[in-house]
């Protein structure tokens, strides 16, 4: 948000926040949403890149389609485990797990 526009909200007595503040998140928190975030992220484009469906990845895995579905959304009941063990499953390496969890995923539209 620029500089203007923050100043113009905040004068109409707007409170400008991030998610966290929105959340009432701790610091931990968080930063644990953002390596949840960037594990999902890296997922769905690791299976993307490979040309495989929710399907195949979950057949690979053990698991089923919509646990892959749930691993992409980064939904609350996936553990960070099991996403880091997909991404190993598929290929990628400690290093490139390691720059997946220190990279912010990407902004989704709304």
């Amino acid at each position: 948000m620029d500089k203007r526009k923050r100043q113009r909200l905040e004068g109409a007595g707007w409170k400008v926040g991030g998610t966290a503040d929105f959340l009432g998140l701790s610091e931990e928190e968080a930063a644990l949403v953002a390596v949840k975030l960037g594990l999902a992220s890296a997922v769905r484009k690791q299976r993307s890149r490979r040309r495989m469906t929710q399907e195949q990845l979950g057949r690979l895995l053990g698991s089923s389609q919509s646990r892959v579905a749930k691993m992409e959304a980064a939904d609350p009941s996936v553990s960070i485990d099991l996403m880091v063990r997909s991404l190993l499953r598929m290929g990628a390496s400690r290093k490139d797990v390691a720059s997946y969890i220190s990279t912010p995923a990407p902004r989704r539209a709304a």
